[in-house]
């Protein structure tokens, strides 16, 4: 009997491995429709691989299309998802971080500010992802990027009403703690300000949120320098 059972464990354990090996997983948290729809979409597509960069975030990050041709480097995938906040991005690492990528550049936190969460709130979801990559994948390369400015005067986005100031307060609170982690943390939101204010531009917005094509070029020409360090 006791064979037996240190048969069925072995068997167990091996399973186990094999399938962390051929990098088996499933995303089980359900969000929105779009957020399940892209997540069967990321499951169908080639697994990421050990080499590649991952651009990984809310809609902004979605909305960059072609990340490999904005970047100059054939190895970007794009792993962006219109809505998507810090819980669902946590919860769906399990299709990113098994490979190992070489690197990831991270961007969230702005849809949690819009479920009224308060900046410390949004602060701990966001570092709940930082320390999971960190912890399940060491190896890779981690950008934490800052939060970017929204400009509520487009009158859209009603659950983002008075929460321009958030923004930089949950990137102080980011910065600090990547400071203490020593990883790597990009200052987006400076580059799209309004002089003297925490607004974004109107000429990098196409709706007070999303950037047009001139935001993503200034979000292009800010990561490109930290993109050349990946080998």
């Amino acid at each position: 009997m006791k064979l037996k059972r240190n048969f069925l464990f072995t068997l167990m354990f091996l399973s186990f491995q094999c399938a962390m090996a051929q990098g088996v997983a499933h995303v089980t948290y359900q969000a929105s429709k779009h957020y399940n729809e892209k997540v069967a979409e990321f499951e169908n597509l080639p697994p990421i691989q050990s080499t590649d960069i991952v651009m990984l975030g809310n809609s902004l990050t979605e909305f960059g299309g072609d990340w490999s041709e904005k970047l100059g480097r054939d190895n970007v995938v794009n792993r962006g998802i219109i809505g998507d906040t810090s819980t669902g991005i946590y919860h769906r690492l399990c299709q990113i971080l098994p490979a190992k990528p070489k690197a990831i550049f991270l961007l969230c936190g702005t849809n949690d500010v819009s479920h009224n969460l308060t900046p410390q709130q949004v602060y701990e979801h966001c570092c709940k992802v930082i320390a999971k990559i960190r912890r399940d994948s060491p190896q890779t390369k981690l950008f934490v990027q800052s939060l970017v400015p929204i400009n509520e005067s487009f009158g859209r986005w009603k659950l983002l009403k008075g929460k321009t100031n958030h923004i930089p307060a949950i990137n102080k609170l980011l910065k600090s703690y990547c400071k203490r982690q020593g990883i790597t943390y990009i200052n987006l939101f400076p580059h799209f300000t309004e002089k003297g204010t925490n607004v974004l531009r109107k000429d990098y917005t196409t709706d007070g949120i999303h950037f047009s094509d001139e935001g993503y070029k200034v979000w292009t020409s800010v990561l490109a320098p930290y993109v050349e360090t990946i080998k």
